[in-house]
């Protein structure tokens, strides 16, 4: 064979050559960058659009129909979700594998602007994102101080510590929860607006037109050149008072004639919450391709610089790293990788009998699996679970081609041929065998690395690295192997005197001091390990010739099970049936399938919905009550509550400031300081939080959180109706069945609303239409940004105007928000609707205003508080997780 005859004849070149292998790989393994799991790259865009002010069922009729009509015709399209809820729509596209994600998220892009016409203009620019797992969260950060509003610490917060971290190495982004930002708030009073004869609308456009700044152009002459700025913007709060509104029998009324106007905090719609004390969390996700661990360590560093500079008091805290988790799974298939290896040596050493021959062989697997590394890097791969995995469980695989060939070798040995002729002989004799065998095992692997879809990527490392591994393998035992046989041989042919004593003895101390280094966390585990594993093969050494005997008089033994197999083959085909069928149905019976296993992370993630129509005060109650029992467990240091920004499934807060829905994230300590598993945990928690009362709870423990639960049935239709009643059926039989937790529908009930109908006959004789309405009206309660104010630290704060809170309670209050009437057009005209024209204010120039009271009539109902689309058509979704059975189980 060409390979090993070559080998034998240049034995400089086959050592150079391993060399330069064990050094690339070296060089691999450092550079490479550490993960938990593969890089998966989804063709799936997300579409965010906020729609302040808009009910569910607006939303859905003008953003998510309009949407979704153009999304469909787009190629490649393989699947549409949508979500429409309060003043929000969530619309997800899912595409083809062969669809390119920059190619998608640009067509989508495209369909949008297509179509921008038809969109509401009151509606937020859309907000388009990949996916990417890289999003989520491998930091999160809370900063509390108990002397400091959150308004304060959100000051604090961003942008000094956010800039802080954004600068670092590998920090793709930081997101605020809980941020409280400061504002000019211009609290309109109903009455004062009333008596002044003023409209809403009229102070949004005063305040429009005198506070701005605007170039005006330029001076220019033969030698100089001035640009021209007209300077009006107000740079106090207290000169927002003096702005004229509008005047009324030659008197000037002014902005604090009719509204109070102060430098306050936002109207919070979300909070952060760290065992009970209000808090400003900062979440840190990472560059794509950066390593967590790496990342994760270089922003605790800057973390312990920005304590420094924080005021006294004032508290900066890692709540949760997923750096430590990635850290200590890749540990943990580390040390399962060198303890298979260590565990491979020992076996071969035992049925060898000889040192030699145990490091010729033993020298394929540092090799193979340091080259693996080299195709790792170059195929741009992380160093993870899947990848080690793979190594892990090829590592009894990477030995067996060298054995066969040093087994074959010896044998020629022994038949009288010299080291040399041996090696020649032997390998070329073995050759067609170790080969068939070694590309009959990358038959298996290689394919999987060219899977399609999701599972694909997932599996690409794990099969590279097998292939990959066992190819350089069969290279070593065609190579090294040889040469290592020819020039090193073993002193056969004369029987010696073993000096039992030194090995014994050198393997007790190994054996011992490897026990020390692993109770002592002196060093490495991997190094407690090494030592352990030399003190095993020097404590067998004075037994290797009884093991040979009794292996060998077992081995007659066997002869006898072969030789009754061989008589009674239709026996062998049953029982093998049988087991093969018996294992089959005692994993679906009792273990069950899964995309990914069951593991303790110590953390736990809970998700909190309280009924449609709550408040964030009443939402905050309902999670400290459970949050409140969920720390009364001494398992349980620390819980973390966000209302109003929950994650969604991209790992990045949600905008659409849903005060009804909370995520809690529970910390438990590490699983050698209690004596609970994360199911069993998660299972009393369930039976706990279950007993409060007006609040619904879902506690997660897979490893992606509160993203979605683990089964999902589609309800799909066009008669809500049948819908309703064909979904409340399933959640009862689910709800039944042993192992479903959880259950809940998406639709999450009707929520309670107030409906405006307008005296259509009425405001026509007065010469209003409903968008002159919706003007006073949407400013009024859902608040309008009228521009910005530059505070004297240099930050811009929004002006926003609205009426009071303490005019935006109860639906009384909706009655009395004035409308202005267009002059020449009201109070002469009979309503023939109702028989009789309202009495009205006059306003300076012949303008007037009315209350909405009189021109429209106001009714309590109910509405959808979430409306689910699949592919533009309605459906439900009937949604549990599991516990104590796999989800493939039901």
């Amino acid at each position: 064979m060409f390979i090993s005859d070559f080998a034998i004849k240049r034995p400089v070149v086959t050592i150079t050559t391993m060399l330069a292998l064990v050094v690339f790989g070296l060089f691999s393994l450092h550079s490479l960058q550490i993960d938990e799991f593969p890089d998966v790259a989804s063709p799936l865009v997300v579409v965010a659009v906020p729609y302040p002010g808009a009910s569910p069922e607006q939303v859905e009729r003008e953003i998510v129909v309009r949407m979704e009509e153009v999304f469909g015709s787009i190629s490649g399209m393989d699947q549409m979700n949508s979500k429409s809820m309060d003043g929000f729509a969530l619309i997800t596209c899912q595409f083809l594998f062969s669809k390119d994600p920059d190619q998608a998220m640009q067509d989508i892009r495209d369909a949008i602007s297509g179509i921008q016409n038809d969109l509401p203009p009151e509606m937020k620019p859309p907000i388009l994102k990949k996916y990417d797992p890289d999003d989520m969260p491998i930091v999160s950060v809370i900063l509390r101080s108990p002397g400091m509003t959150p308004a304060d610490l959100t000051s604090m917060a961003d942008p000094g510590i956010t800039k802080e971290l954004r600068s670092i190495n590998g920090v793709a982004q930081v997101n605020v929860s809980g941020a409280v930002k400061r504002e000019i708030a211009v609290d309109l009073r109903p009455s004062d607006l009333q008596a002044d004869n003023v409209s809403v609308a009229q102070v949004v456009q005063a305040l429009e037109s005198q506070n701005l700044a605007t170039p005006i152009g330029a001076l220019q002459n033969n030698l100089v050149e001035q640009s021209i700025r007209l300077q009006g913007r107000i740079e106090a709060p207290e000169q927002f008072k003096q702005v004229p509104i509008t005047s009324r029998g030659g008197q000037i009324i002014r902005l604090g004639d009719i509204a109070n106007v102060q430098d306050t905090a936002m109207e919070a719609r979300s909070l952060a919450i760290y065992n009970g004390v209000e808090a400003v969390g900062l979440d840190i996700t990472k560059t794509k391709g950066s390593s967590t661990a790496t990342v994760s360590k270089n922003v605790k560093n800057a973390i312990d610089d920005i304590k420094k500079k924080l005021p006294p008091g004032t508290t900066l805290e890692v709540i949760r790293d997923a750096g430590v988790r990635v850290t200590n799974s890749v540990a943990n298939v580390n040390e399962t990788l060198f303890e298979g290896a260590g565990l491979t040596v020992l076996v071969v050493f035992l049925f060898l009998n000889s040192w030699r021959s145990t490091v010729i062989t033993g020298l394929a697997l540092p090799v193979s699996v340091l080259t693996a590394f080299i195709a790792v890097m170059a195929s741009g791969f992380t160093l993870n679970v899947m990848s080690l995995m793979g190594l892990s469980l090829a590592i009894g695989i990477l030995i067996d081609d060298a054995i066969v060939v040093r087994e074959n070798i010896v044998r020629h040995i022994e038949m009288g041929e010299d080291h040399v002729t041996a090696s020649h002989t032997g390998t070329n004799e073995i050759g067609l065998a170790v080969t068939a065998t070694t590309f009959s095992i990358m038959a298996v692997f290689v394919p999987v690395a060219f899977m399609p879809g999701l599972a694909g990527q997932w599996f690409k490392p794990f099969a590279l690295t097998i292939a990959c591994a066992v190819l350089v393998s069969l290279f070593v035992s065609f190579s090294l192997d040889p040469m290592l046989s020819a020039y090193w041989p073993d002193p056969h042919g004369v029987k010696h005197k073993r000096r039992i004593w030194l090995p014994t003895l050198l393997g007790i101390a190994s054996f011992v001091l490897g026990i020390f280094l692993l109770v002592s966390d002196v060093t490495s585990n991997l190094v407690g390990f090494f030592f352990i594993a030399m003190g095993l093969l020097g404590m067998m050494y004075p037994w290797l010739d009884k093991f040979n005997d009794w292996f060998n008089a077992k081995a007659d033994s066997y002869k006898t099970v072969i030789a009754w197999a061989l008589d009674h083959r239709w026996w062998m085909v049953t029982l093998a049936a049988i087991t093969f069928f018996a294992a089959l149905f005692i994993q679906g019976k009792f273990g069950g399938f899964g995309f990914a296993p069951i593991s303790d992370r110590s953390e736990l993630m809970l998700s909190i919905e309280t009924p449609p129509g709550s408040s964030l005060e009443y939402t905050r109650t309902k999670c400290e009550e459970v949050t409140t029992l969920i720390r009364k467990h001494k398992e349980v240091p620390y819980t973390y509550t966000t209302i109003g920004s929950t994650a969604t499934m991209l790992g990045t807060a949600s905008s659409s400031g849903d005060v009804t829905e909370a995520s809690v994230y529970v910390k438990m300590v590490s699983k050698k300081d209690r004596n609970v598993s994360g199911e069993a945990f998660a299972a009393t928690l369930r039976q706990e939080v279950a007993t409060i009362g007006g609040v619904h709870t879902y506690v997660f423990t897979n490893p992606w959180g509160a993203a979605q639960k683990e089964i999902q049935l589609q309800i799909r239709g066009t008669n809500d109706a049948s819908m309703e009643q064909a979904a409340d059926m399933i959640q009862k039989v689910i709800r039944n069945t042993k192992g479903a937790v959880d259950v809940a529908l998406s639709t999450k009930g009707q929520k309670p609303e107030i409906e405006v109908n307008l005296r259509r006959g009425l405001i026509g004789s007065m010469g209003l239409t409903a968008g002159q309405t919706a003007q006073s009206l949407m400013p009024a309660f859902a608040g309008l940004k009228t521009g910005d104010w530059v505070d004297p630290t240099g930050k811009t704060r929004d002006v926003t105007v609205r009426l009071a809170a303490s005019s935006r309670e109860n639906a009384s209050d909706l009655l009395q928000v004035p409308i202005v009437v267009t002059p020449g057009q009201g109070g002469g005209q009979q309503n023939a609707a109702s028989g009789s024209v309202p009495s009205v204010g006059t306003m300076g120039g012949g303008s007037a205003v009315v209350p909405l009271g009189q021109i429209a009539d106001i009714k309590q109902s109910l509405g959808p508080a979430e409306i689910d689309h699949l592919d533009e058509d309605r459906v439900i979704n009937v949604e549990a997780n599991t516990s104590g059975r796999s989800s493939l189980c039901r």
